[in-house]
Order: structure tokens, then sequence, then C-alpha cells
């Protein structure tokens, strides 16, 4: 059985500080993805390059203190950095790890939410990150190598997804123009949202503001993510989101597949 897990660290020496390495070696999944690590490669500390008997990759933004990727897995494994890209690669939003039947990807996609600024560049992420997933697929298709997207796509897909919906229709990560392009990821990219595939049920959040009471009412949205190609998606056989615990304002989001590496 191959367990991943997905979490969004909004700062991972600020969630090491809140328990989530010892969290790691209790439930013991074979790779960890994060993202925004906030941390340059400099001031990331052995203790959280390789934690356990872990071994790191990881993608960092230029920018100090800001977003920045990661992988944890239980081997080296050869790692690529970015997609290509000469706007975003900089901000640390993509890792790639490969093993000979499987690649698995940390992702960090941008907020919009700050301004419309960067609510336009969102949407430019998303028309560079589309022919970069539909490579992946035709590659999928042609070998019958898999892909698992993991990690924080800052968009609601359906109004299942979040709590409060009818008030987001205008805000980032539940415009329309938002929605359509992850229904595309789906409906004609071809790939499987594997959580709702195993999961159904409503009020299944991994991110919860830090205003009012949103963590203990449930008031959350579900913006994190394992998007995976029909091949392994198939093989997906249990899925949770870890809210006992909190180490960050997003929850540790597991899917556990029928596997070996």
């Amino acid at each position: 059985m191959l367990r991943v897990t997905s979490i969004n660290v909004n700062g991972i020496r600020a969630a090491a500080k809140k328990g989530v390495i010892p969290w790691l070696e209790k439930h013991n999944p074979d790779i960890v993805c994060l993202q925004e690590i906030k941390v340059s490669d400099q001031d990331l500390a052995d203790a959280l390059r390789h934690p356990l008997d872990y071994r790191g990759a990881f993608c960092h933004a230029e920018k100090k203190g800001y977003s920045g990727v990661g992988i944890y897995t239980r081997e080296e494994v050869p790692t690529t950095l970015g997609m290509g890209c000469e706007e975003f690669d900089p901000e640390g939003r993509l890792i790639s790890a490969r093993w000979q039947d499987l690649t698995v990807i940390s992702a960090y996609l941008p907020s919009g939410s700050s301004s419309e600024e960067r609510q336009a560049a969102k949407f430019r992420f998303l028309d560079k990150f589309g022919p970069w997933i539909d490579a992946m697929m035709e590659d999928h298709k042609k070998t019958g190598h898999d892909y698992i997207i993991c990690g924080d796509w800052n968009i609601a897909h359906k109004e299942i997804d979040l709590k409060n919906w009818k008030g987001n229709l205008k805000n980032s990560g539940f415009t329309p123009e938002e929605r359509a392009w992850i229904s595309d990821v789906f409906d004609r990219r071809g790939f499987v949202d594997v959580f709702r595939q195993l999961n159904p049920d409503p009020d299944q959040y991994t991110w919860w503001s830090n205003r009012g009471q949103a963590w203990a009412k449930n008031v959350g949205w579900r913006i994190d993510y394992q998007i995976a190609t029909p091949g392994i998606a198939a093989k997906a056989v249990a899925t949770s989101i870890y809210k006992d615990e909190r180490f960050s304002d997003h929850a540790p989001l597991t899917i556990d597949y029928d596997v070996t590496l």
C-alpha cells in the first residue's frame, strides 16, 4: 500500500513547532507533499530537510518567507523544479518526484484573493499549468506512467466544496472561470479528483480562515487535492482529512493507493 499525504504547512518551521513531525511519524505516509514552506534553503535546518527516515527535496521561492514547496520520500528520487515558466518558477510552486511508474507533484497554485493583479496572475498561471499537465496525461495514455498532483490548488470545485458558497460566487477561488477551469481538468483532460471518488459527503474541507470560529464551526473550503491519472486513481482505496490537531490553516489530506513503488 502506498500512502500519500499532502499538506499546506503555512510555514514549515511553524508547523514543526505545532507537532507535524511527530504526527508524520505516527501516521507514516510514504510520500509527503508540502506547500507554502516559507523558508529559504540556507534557513532550512537538517531536522526539517530530512526528518525521521525521509529524504527531502525542495523548490524554494526567491522571495524570502514566501511560498515554496517540498516533498519527503523514503529514498532519494530524481526531482524536477518548476514547469519551465519564467514568471512563476521563481515563486517556488512546483516540484516533481519521479519513480519508474509514477510521478508525484507537490503544487501550490497562486491565490488571487489579495488583489485584482494577483487574480490576473492566477489566470496566467492556469494558462501555463494546463498544457503542462496535458503533457502528463498524454504520457500516461502512451506509456501507462501515472501521475498524482498533490497540493493546494486554491480553487473550490463545486458548491459542496465550501460552506458558504452563495457568498463566495464572485470571490477568488470560486469564480465561475476558476470552477470551469478545474471542471475541464476532470471532464476534458481526464484527471480524477481522487478524494471525491472515494468520499462524496458534504462538509469535507481542508482549509479554514483564521477569522472568527471557522475551524471550530467547520466553515471551510476544500481547496487541497490529490488529482491523478486514471490508472492510479482506480487503485485508491481510502482517504482521510486529519483534523484532530491543527498544524496549519490547512489540514493534511491522505490517500492510500493499492500499489507499490
